[in-house]
């Protein structure tokens, strides 16, 4: 449970759902109430996908790259802090790619499920390296079982959000909404420099030793 319950908030901090709700309400303002449930399903079913297969696959695109484990964990340390910054300063949307431009172009378009919605809103760098480290740590069966059952619960939570999204809007409020992104970031840049911190410690021992 202990692992459970780690992964799952580590894994909402980075991938923030609530800070994607100004921009889902946005790109979904003049669709139906049964357009957006079938928009927040995909896009939690795509997240779930990227995040399962990079959990699983990632480990062997290290070996193939011949990346230690530590040197992805401090660059997935530095883009964590990064988005964490993003999120206290405000300017989150900019850094997942998101401008005008392209808001008004996916605006015209049918299915906005996986881009940019899954990518790179949700499932990003950050999400993406912390499963691959996360994986070297905890590979045991039983691990694997609990990792990915925590996978699938953020991807509901995901669609619950996400399907919620309009009327979270308006409950919360445009401040309401960046205050919890604000809280959320900070919760981000430690765990960031958590990674960070303790990949130089490993790296340190394994010079000494």
């Amino acid at each position: 449970m202990d692992l459970f319950i780690y992964l799952f908030a580590a894994l909402f901090s980075v991938l923030n759902p609530i800070g994607t709700v100004p921009i889902f309400v946005g790109l979904t303002q003049h669709d139906s109430q049964k357009e957006r449930s079938r928009i927040s399903l995909w896009t939690a079913i795509n997240v779930f996908i990227i995040l399962i297969v990079s959990y699983f696959i990632g480990q062997y695109v290290l070996t193939f790259f011949g990346i230690s484990i530590d040197a992805l964990r401090i660059a997935g340390g530095i883009i964590i802090v990064n988005s964490g910054f993003s999120l206290l300063s405000g300017k989150f949307n900019k850094k997942r790619g998101i401008n005008k431009k392209i808001e008004n172009e996916v605006q015209q378009r049918n299915d906005i499920a996986l881009t940019p919605l899954a990518i790179p809103m949700l499932a990003g760098p950050g999400s993406i390296s912390l499963l691959i480290a996360f994986y070297q740590e905890h590979h045991e069966t039983e691990e694997i079982i609990v990792s990915s059952l925590a996978i699938l619960a953020i991807a509901v939570a995901i669609f619950a959000i996400l399907k919620s999204a309009h009327y979270l809007a308006r409950i919360l409020g445009a401040s309401g909404i960046v205050a919890i992104s604000r809280i959320v970031g900070f919760i981000v840049i430690s765990i960031g420099i958590q990674y960070i911190v303790s990949s130089i410690i490993n790296i340190i021992k394994g010079n000494l030793m």
